[in-house]
């Protein structure tokens, strides 16, 4: 009887070794599901983020190996998961379409169209997780991304391939300074990804029709995870949109990301974990929500085929509080940041950029010529302004020294404010900066030196289109020759100029 025994389970033995691999497969069941999440027995070979199916239709991504089960979190809401019910291994990781008929749609974490216009053809199917491409692969940042924001472009360059980090407290204009870049890439061979993470519908509705009303929509992507959807499409969806710019990058575009915000994308990874009984570090988040943030921001980069990822991740602070953990994580893992000012924006000067707490350690190398001429003394003398300024609050009696620097101050200041939606070309911001360097300006009344500005550009651009303004925007640069020219022009603007009435 021993004897038949060991034969038979021989036998079974043999029998399996002998069928198709193709035919096994590995199954589980679920023991327990809650929260959008559900632990399964058997799968003992699933590894990490491996895509697991449910015979009910449903999917879900391994997000936890324990010794006798793994935990699964669910992709879909709307399809119900039961105890006992059958999980199968796919062998394979959460992918996500692309092709180049994403632009101008709105998509889901799935990828699935939410803009009512369709089905989107589908090129191919990427793996939401990529190799970062090494140093050998990756070229200096050399060229200039620009936002149209001359406070920006002047003072806080970025370059394409760059990191650059929006911070600021809630409602100072950080989404609206990532906008007003994505609606300058007109005509710039740019391709943009905006990730809404856990935003309101309606925010997302009035972003669609604003970009549309921009002609903006037409080379932009928004990837939308909103706040009402499942925790783990919050997470998932900032990696879904850099594959997406890195599939623009790989076909020879220059791609734009702007992350908003990654303040929700901790959270959402917070929740996660803490539904795993993950143990809770600073701030209550776990240990490895730097390495989140670090494997996808760095993804971007400039490749030396000459194509390149940009990123704009934004993070939100409370009481201008730039030291909590996810924004120092941020900063460390970035090329820079642009911090925005609550105080700055209270009184009226829209952007509210820092000057002084904003920082670019790449774009210098991508601005151009005509910018950079224009900009050298400029940072120190918004440094001096805002001192002097503190100081004159004390009604200490100032010098003449002192007198005109806090007047040229005031009127750098007022030159860098901007009005939403209007963006302007580097050869304007060139020409307006050129005004302030040259002390143009310093006989012209503070209420009318917006306007003495604006009429200057225009005037350039009507009368010395082909003199001036087209030999700037083909050099990029400021010669002397187009220097003591400008210097005529500018004289003789200042004797034609009227002021508005007020």
């Amino acid at each position: 009887m021993k004897e038949r025994t060991t034969d038979l389970v021989t036998l079974f033995e043999r029998s399996l070794r002998d069928l198709p691999e193709e035919k096994l497969e590995e199954i589980g069941i679920v023991v327990q599901v809650g929260d959008g999440i559900c632990r399964v027995h058997g799968l003992s070979n699933a590894v990490y983020h491996e895509l697991i199916e449910f015979e009910g239709g449903n999917r879900g991504i391994v997000m936890q190996l324990d010794e006798d089960t793994v935990s699964i979190f669910l992709l879909h809401s709307t399809i119900q998961v039961n105890e006992r019910e059958i999980a199968k291994r796919t062998g394979g990781v959460f992918k996500t379409p692309v092709s180049m008929g994403l632009l101008g749609r709105v998509v889901n974490a799935m990828g699935k169209p939410i803009d009512g216009h369709g089905d989107i053809a589908v090129d191919e199917y990427l793996p939401i997780e990529a190799d970062i491409p090494g140093i050998i692969e990756r070229s200096p940042v050399n060229r200039p991304l620009e936002t149209g924001i001359m406070v920006v472009d002047a003072l806080v360059p970025i370059g394409r391939g760059q990191r650059e980090l929006i911070i600021g407290n809630r409602n100072t204009g950080k989404t609206s300074l990532a906008v007003d870049t994505i609606l300058h890439q007109r005509g710039k061979n740019m391709l943009c990804i905006y990730v809404a993470i856990g935003q309101r519908q309606a925010n997302i509705a009035r972003m669609v029709r604003l970009l549309q009303e921009n002609g903006a929509l037409e080379y932009t992507v928004i990837i939308s995870a909103e706040a009402g959807e499942a925790v783990l499409n919050q997470y998932l969806v900032p990696y879904i949109g850099c594959t997406v710019g890195e599939y623009f990058r790989g076909r020879g575009h220059d791609a734009l990301v702007v992350y908003d915000d990654l303040s929700n994308h901790a959270i959402a990874f917070r929740e996660m974990s803490l539904l795993l009984r993950r143990a809770p570090g600073r701030e209550a988040y776990p240990g490895d929500v730097f390495y989140l943030h670090a494997r996808l921001l760095e993804r971007a980069g400039k490749l030396v085929s000459g194509s390149s990822l940009t990123a704009l991740p934004i993070v939100q602070i409370q009481s201008d509080d730039i030291t909590a953990y996810i924004p120092t994580n941020l900063i460390s893992i970035t090329d820079g940041q642009i911090f925005l000012d609550t105080q700055l924006f209270n009184q009226g000067i829209r952007p509210a950029v820092n000057t002084e707490l904003s920082v670019s350690r790449v774009g210098g190398a991508a601005q151009t010529k005509a910018v950079k001429r224009m900009t050298r003394a400029l940072r120190l003398e918004l440094a001096q302004y805002h001192e002097l300024l503190d100081f004159a609050q004390f009604g200490t009696e100032l010098d003449e020294v002192a007198r005109k620097r806090l007047a040229r101050g005031k009127r750098a200041v007022e030159i860098l404010k901007q009005p939403q939606y209007a963006t302007y070309t580097f050869v304007d911001q060139a020409l307006i900066l050129f005004l302030l360097k040259y002390d143009f300006l310093d006989p012209i009344k503070m209420a009318h030196v917006h306007s003495f500005v604006t009429q200057f550009v225009s005037y350039i651009k009507s009368v010395y289109q082909d003199d001036i303004y087209r030999i700037i925007e083909k050099t990029e640069d400021i010669s002397d020759g187009i220097s003591a020219r400008l210097t005529e022009v500018a004289s003789e603007f200042s004797k034609l100029f009227v002021a508005p009435e007020q």
